[in-house]
């Protein structure tokens, strides 16, 4: 996740939030009718926990500030009003308390960024995304990535460390570069090293007695085989 605009789909009254990803050719558009439609995306969207959204802005707000706020005074954004559509949805508000401090004072609630708190939660998303891919059968061996999964493995070599590795990466998609990093201490995960590169084979220096018994011949008076295939001078008159 980064400071950059996405697109996002509210459905349901409001009550779920869709990612809405489009898939683009070079050389694509659509007949509708009797016309072209120039614009040949395919738009697709995905129902995805809002949560992830609101957890930006309360991180944001913590950066600033660092102190405990009503959520509507958090989940604020100029540059993209629409954002407080996100409090709309019933399962942020019941879900605040995975990733906030908070406090209550007479019936008003204040919410502060937590960061333990967030990692635990982040955790269990985790765990989650392995469950899913085991029951799936998804390879994450072989030759299939995600963002962060960068080892080529063979099916049989797949460890417990590959999944939580693979759903790592699809759940960093949703996250601030500097969590997903600590995200991955949290999850204990080791740095993924490039391979050792092969060291350069050693020349022989040993001369074989052919070559010694050439390198005592007399060369006084030879031409160097090289002089045979240089271009040669121009006559003198």
């Amino acid at each position: 996740m980064t400071d950059k605009g996405a697109m996002f789909l509210f459905i349901n009254n409001g009550q779920q939030v869709c990612e809405v990803k489009a898939f683009q050719e070079e050389f694509r558009s659509w007949f509708i009718g009797q016309t072209v439609q120039e614009d040949g995306r395919l738009l697709y969207v995905t129902p995805v926990d809002p949560l992830f959204l609101v957890l930006y802005y309360l991180m944001k707000a913590d950066k600033e500030q660092g102190k405990f706020q009503p959520v509507e005074q958090i989940v604020v954004d100029e540059e993209f009003p629409s954002c407080n559509l996100l409090l709309q949805c019933t399962l942020v508000e019941k879900s605040l308390h995975h990733v906030t401090e908070e406090k209550e004072i007479g019936s008003k609630k204040f919410y502060r960024y937590s960061k333990e708190k967030t990692l635990a939660w982040l955790k269990k998303k985790v765990d989650q995304t392995v469950k899913v891919l085991k029951d799936s059968d998804v390879c994450v061996g072989g030759r299939t990535q995600s963002a962060n999964f960068v080892r080529i493995k063979q099916e049989s070599d797949v460890k417990e460390e590959d999944y939580v590795r693979y759903a790592h990466g699809l759940i960093s998609e949703y996250i601030t570069e500097d969590l997903r990093s600590e995200l991955s201490t949290y999850l204990h995960l080791p740095d993924v090293s490039s391979p050792t590169p092969e060291p350069p084979t050693k020349s022989n220096s040993k001369m074989t007695s052919a070559q010694k018994s050439l390198a005592k011949v007399d060369k006084s008076g030879m031409k160097n085989i090289s002089s045979f295939f240089s271009p040669k001078g121009k006559a003198t008159k």
